[in-house]
């Protein structure tokens, strides 16, 4: 039979040390030789369980007076078949579980439960986005139940201890292995981990501490919003578990189209339709924007596609500062259906020449002259 090591020789402590010592010097060992963390060696179970039997026997101020007074027979009443089994049903989760606040298996939650977030989609139309505006919007969500102030429980009753797992939230079982005696924690099935049960759930929400219900929210929607803007309503979504903190609530904006305007980001586009008379003599053309109508100059000469800019008659900032601008982008539209009478006239202006057209002063003075504007 193999001499035992002496046990302070096993944890590498003095022979004084300290019960902080002897804990800290086995924490360090138990996890660097557990047969778990080294499965390729064989030796890992035979040093893994002299480290326990070591720790046991000091660990206890009774077994290890005893011990420093008569070395391993002084304990030896207290030893099993195969070695002393003081530390048994330890395993590698108990040492997490004993030393570091945690094991490896699941544990209890007993913290309040946050509510979910809730989105809400709202339509408004494009002269709300640009000035902003209120609100009233109805949602479906669960509110705390006020009968039993979201506890869960009948009024005038309460949370019981959990008879399955005593209140503790977790049931210990425990197997047999080559290593010794192992013990499994998990989340109590019974109070699923809190520890507590109803045992006179409240009648209106039936123990969910939480009841639907359809509410009235008033939402205010800041100038210059776009669609895909989520306005955040902190609190206001799904209410807690049990007395949680509620959940938030996201509006999403969608905003419709406008008739005649275009946005792109903060500046606004307008597309001015004129015909080539205006084009050519320029005209003053009032023009919608998110305003009002404004009236602009068309110079002579006005090309398809030239652009006008409106300083500051975009839409605002979300966040502030300066407005967008809006631009007037010219189409020349050419008339498809001309009376004889038109069509005479504009031959009397000229232009059939069979070549590229040579913009010229000479053919704004004839169209002039052949309209009689003169």
């Amino acid at each position: 039979m193999a001499v035992k090591r002496d046990y302070y020789e096993v944890l590498g402590v003095r022979r004084d040390a300290s019960q902080d010592e002897l804990k800290r010097a086995f924490r360090h060992l138990a996890m660097q030789h557990h047969p778990d963390r080294n499965p390729d060696d064989p030796q890992a179970t035979e040093r893994f369980k002299e480290i326990n039997e070591a720790y046991a026997v000091l660990s206890d101020p009774e077994k290890r007076r005893s011990y420093d007074m008569f070395g391993h027979a002084g304990v030896a009443a207290g030893a099993g078949p195969g070695g002393f089994s003081g530390f048994e049903g330890f395993g590698f989760g108990d040492i997490f579980e004993t030393f570091f606040g945690g094991g490896f298996g699941p544990r209890p939650s007993r913290r309040q439960t946050r509510g979910d977030d809730l989105r809400y989609d709202l339509t408004i139309s494009f002269e709300e986005a640009y000035r902003g505006t209120e609100r009233e919007i109805e949602i479906p969500r669960l509110v705390t139940c006020e009968r039993c102030s979201g506890s869960g429980a009948e009024p005038g009753t309460g949370l019981e201890t959990c008879s399955t797992c005593g209140g503790t939230g977790q049931v210990r079982r425990q197997s047999q292995s080559i290593f010794g005696s192992v013990v499994n924690i998990q989340t109590c099935p019974t109070c699923q981990g809190a520890g507590r049960v109803l045992q006179h759930p409240c009648r209106d929400c039936h123990g969910q501490g939480r009841r639907e219900r359809r509410q009235r929210l008033q939402v205010t929607i800041p100038p210059g919003v776009d669609t895909g803007t989520q306005i955040r309503l902190a609190g206001e979504g799904e209410a807690g578990f049990r007395g949680g903190p509620g959940g938030d609530l996201f509006i999403v904006i969608r905003v419709k189209p406008h008739p005649v305007l275009r946005r792109e980001d903060q500046d606004v586009f307008y597309e001015l339709r004129i015909n080539m008379i205006q084009a050519a003599l320029g005209d003053r053309i009032e023009v919608p924007t998110v305003d009002g109508p404004v009236e602009i100059a068309i110079p002579p000469g006005t090309q398809y596609g030239q652009t006008f800019r409106l300083p500051g008659r975009g839409m605002p900032s979300v966040r502030g500062g300066r407005r967008g601008d809006q631009f007037v982008v010219v189409q020349v539209v050419v008339p498809r259906n001309l009376t004889p009478e038109q069509q005479e006239l504009l031959r009397r202006v000229g232009g059939l020449t069979g070549q590229p057209e040579k913009v010229s002063k000479g053919f704004f003075e004839r169209l002039k002259e052949a309209i009689n504007l003169d």
